[in-house]
């Protein structure tokens, strides 16, 4: 299995990996303080497009797990992002919630209320979405043709259960206008993985990233030479690891398994400086992974 001084950096997603609603999972906070003792990188990736950065560094201090504005990256950042390096002069027309007009408003990004002023239509999961905003989606997208949204997450998990993401409002507003989608910022896209790679500073292959979703988390890291750790607390399942054929290098129930049986107090230096400790084969992993 995994020891803290294999990897360089741990990317980790957020929604259904690091907390579900207001909890955080098991085993989250002793992982990312063993993370922090070896004086390894993290990184917290999450397609949530209803957090904004700041946002998403208030969450997770709120939870006990301390992070700089730095080691996060968003939906709605990378969207603003996204526009100020490819459309700077575009008027973007929102479907979406408040943290997108918050990130899009930090890069001067101009937007507009009006569907027929809009040269690009970008949409993410609004919880307030009605027949009305569809009308307005609608019209943008058939007038601009320029349709991009935020993420491709189709739901979301929540405790209990799950609600729909951006994919699913999208599709309504495909359907509508008949218009197809023309661009995904979040995970698994070239895009996020290029924000990633230029703020950790790593080689690709020491870069272990971990998500709960095979489609965005895991297929992104195998996209581009990461490695990947499905974890089984948000939307993926066992099931979903041989049926779909995306193949993640580790899979583990929950974070308390991320590094095995490991006892922090039992850790010792290594040669290089770093943490190291004895490892236990995971059951999990030899089932699935073979």
């Amino acid at each position: 299995m995994i020891l803290p001084n294999d990897f360089d950096a741990y990317c980790f997603d957020l929604d259904g990996t690091i907390y579900l609603g207001d909890k955080l999972l098991p085993g989250v906070k002793e992982t990312i303080q063993i993370i922090r003792k070896t004086g390894k990188k993290v990184l917290f990736i999450t397609n949530s497009p209803t957090l904004t950065r700041e946002e998403g560094k208030m969450r997770l201090q709120q939870l006990g797990i301390a992070a700089e504005l730095e080691e996060i990256l968003t939906a709605p950042y990378l969207a603003g992002l996204y526009f100020s390096v490819f459309e700077p002069d575009a008027t973007v027309f929102i479907i979406g919630e408040e943290a997108i007009r918050t990130e899009l408003r930090n890069f001067s990004i101009q937007t507009t209320v009006d569907p027929m002023k809009a040269t690009h239509v970008l949409a993410g999961m609004d919880r307030s979405f009605t027949y009305n905003d569809l009308q307005f989606a609608m019209d943008a997208v058939r007038n601009c043709r320029n349709f991009i949204i935020t993420n491709p997450d189709s739901s979301c998990p929540v405790p209990g259960g799950f609600i729909p993401d951006t994919l699913s409002l999208a599709k309504a507003i495909e359907v509508a206008s008949g218009q197809k989608i023309s661009k995904v910022i979040g995970k698994p896209d070239t895009f996020y993985s290029d924000q990633m790679v230029g703020l950790l500073d790593v080689d690709r292959q020491k870069i272990l990233v971990i998500g709960d979703r095979l489609d965005t988390d895991v297929q992104l890291g195998k996209a581009q030479g990461f490695a990947t750790c499905l974890v089984l607390t948000g939307i993926s399942s066992e099931a979903d690891v041989e049926s779909t054929g995306i193949r993640p290098d580790y899979v583990i129930e929950n974070m308390t398994n991320l590094f095995c049986s490991i006892d922090e107090d039992a850790m010792v230096e290594g040669r290089d400086g770093g943490l190291v400790g004895s490892c236990q084969p995971d059951p999990l992993n030899e089932e699935l992974l073979g």
